[in-house]
Order: structure tokens, then C-alpha cells, then sequence
């Protein structure tokens, strides 16, 4: 009779053991509270914004290494600079909320924003190949247009975007564009 006891006891004690890992991987295993993600605009400006950011840092890049005006190589390293900050934090969202990093063409998400012009490889084999003030003044054409397609995306996140930081990202990337094309402008100016 005590060992019929003990062994109840036992299997008493296994089954209290068993029931307590069970509710202790139970609660392990609870869903957190999903990150909020943003609507199909902030996952199209984030798209958009990281290919834009590539394009003008291939351009940026080249600037910073040739340009004959320091004035022109201190915009394309401010440029490179504020251009890596954005692309962590766009490409952060994108993966958190489980979105690709670009679009798939095929599907036209993008319909109505993708026809802004986006830079040719023949516009960087165009730009390799020019050096002293040709090159100056083609490296600031490209980026102008770079940051003219920026606002134009930027202007669609501010009218539609959903996400806060998001939208606050756009606003302040409205602030620093408005300031970099109008340098932009006045070294194209002469």
C-alpha cells in the first residue's frame, strides 16, 4: 500500500510538472502585440524612398570623390550622410512589418508615382566619364533630379501616409531637401 501511494504520488507530482511546463510554454509562446504597421502608402514611400536613396548615393558618391567645388563635395557628403540614416530606418520598418524592400513590379502598386524618372546606368556611365566642371554640372543636374523625385514622394507619404513616424520622417526630410536643392540650385546658378 505505500508503494501504490508513492507511485500515485509520483505520477501526481509528473502530472503537476507536466501541467506547469505546458502553461509556462504557453505564456512563452504568447503572441506579443504586433508592431502597427503602415498602409500601403507608407510601405510604397519606404520603397520608393530606398530606391531613390540608392540611385542618389551612386551619384552622391561619385560627387563627393570628384567633384572639382568643395562646395559641391560637401553637399554630396551631407547628402550620403542624412541617406544612410534614412535607409536604416526605412528599411527597419519594411522588414518589421514583413513587407519587401521593393516593389514587385508586376503587381502596380506603384501606378500613378513610378513614372518619375529614375536614374539610367547610362546616366552614370555619362557622369564616370566627364571630369572638371562638365562634371560638376551633370552631378548636380542628377542629384536635383534625384531630390525632385524624393519630393514628389515625400508629398505622397505626407497626403496619405498612416504611420506617425513615417510621416514625421517625411516631414523632416521635406525640411533638409527644400535646403539641399536650393544649394543645389545656387551652385548650378554659377
Amino acid at each position: 500500500m505505500g508503494r501504490r501511494l508513492a507511485g500515485t504520488g509520483g505520477r501526481a507530482c509528473r502530472a503537476a510538472l507536466t501541467l506547469l511546463l505546458v502553461c509556462l510554454l504557453a505564456a512563452c509562446g504568447a503572441d506579443e502585440p504586433a508592431a502597427p504597421a503602415g498602409n500601403d502608402t507608407d510601405v510604397m514611400f519606404l520603397q520608393m524612398g530606398l530606391a531613390q536613396i540608392t540611385e542618389g548615393d551612386r551619384v552622391a558618391e561619385l560627387a563627393e570623390a570628384r567633384a572639382a567645388d568643395p562646395r559641391i563635395r560637401a553637399v554630396a557628403g551631407e547628402l550620403r550622410g542624412q541617406w544612410r540614416t534614412e535607409h536604416d530606418t526605412m528599411r527597419g520598418w519594411l522588414e518589421q512589418w514583413g513587407r519587401p524592400l521593393a516593389a514587385d513590379p508586376s503587381v502596380g502598386l506603384h501606378a500613378g508615382h513610378g513614372d518619375l524618372h529614375s536614374l539610367r546606368e547610362e546616366d552614370f556611365e555619362g557622369l564616370r566619364a566627364l571630369a572638371g566642371a562638365e562634371f560638376d554640372r551633370a552631378a548636380v543636374a542628377l542629384l536635383l533630379g534625384n531630390l525632385h523625385n524624393a519630393m514628389e514622394t515625400i508629398r505622397m507619404e505626407a497626403g496619405g501616409g498612416s504611420y506617425p513616424a513615417a510621416v514625421d520622417l517625411a516631414e523632416r526630410m521635406t525640411e533638409a531637401r527644400q535646403g539641399q536643392i536650393q544649394r543645389l540650385l545656387a551652385l548650378a546658378a554659377g
